[in-house]
């Protein structure tokens, strides 16, 4: 819904289920040089209304790099200012991590001689789950299990993973290299990668939370089906 370029009226879509919502990402094409203002009318519902303070949302012309953009959030409502450099501009909660973007770290990675990939099961919507193993599999040292995105929307966590993998197979890397020595790497980059397709920001395709199915988890609710 949209009136003027100084109001321009949006609501965030709530993942299945209807819970949760937070995460938005979205595209904006307009004139260069003019300002154009959006409200998020139904912030104030959203679920995690803390995350407003101090908050600023992110943007990019190119999608590979991320600047903020002026946001305030006032009486439920999130607005946000986007002067134009460019013909279209790309708004987002967080800077977005993309499932192709997770499918080339898998590509990336695998190739290294300490890396092996193995397919943990498939998804609701049938993607697959993957946990990447590092290290030479020696029973004296130390197991670390890493895990990322349970909320999809924290994409965060899959920039720090990718960051953390690269590290550990860089040969170069002295704090990688000390690592890999004493521990072997168990690290699960997406837990969630159909809520991350999805644009939710807790649930997976069934609109369920995986941050509260470690005590009962289900086939129906968690995996199709488990290896």
């Amino acid at each position: 819904m949209q009136t003027t370029k100084k109001d321009i009226q949006l609501a965030i879509r709530p993942d299945v289920g209807g819970e949760f919502f937070q995460w938005f990402n979205f595209r904006l094409s307009g004139q260069i040089g003019e300002q154009y203002v959006l409200n998020i009318l139904n912030a104030g519902e959203a679920s995690y209304l803390e995350g407003w303070e101090n908050y600023q949302a992110v943007a990019s012309y190119d999608r590979q790099h991320w600047f903020r953009l002026p946001t305030s959030y006032k009486d439920g409502k999130l607005t946000i200012v986007a002067e134009l450099e460019c013909e279209t501009i790309q708004i987002a909660y967080f800077a977005p991590y993309s499932y192709e973007r997770h499918q080339d770290l898998l590509a990336a990675v695998q190739v290294h001689p300490l890396v092996t990939l193995e397919h943990l099961g498939e998804t609701l919507d049938k993607r697959d789950l993957t946990l990447v193993k590092i290290g030479d599999g020696a029973a004296h040292k130390r197991n670390i299990w890493i895990t990322a995105r349970q909320h999809p929307g924290e994409t965060m966590a899959e920039w720090l993973i990718e960051g953390l993998l690269y590290s550990l197979l860089d040969s170069d890397n002295a704090t990688g290299k000390q690592l890999l020595d004493k521990a072997n790497f168990y690290i699960v980059p997406n837990m969630n990668p159909d809520g991350s397709v999805r644009g939710h920001l807790r649930t997976n395709a069934a609109g369920t939370n995986l941050n509260r199915e470690w005590q009962s988890p289900s086939l129906d609710k968690s995996l199709k089906y488990f290896m």
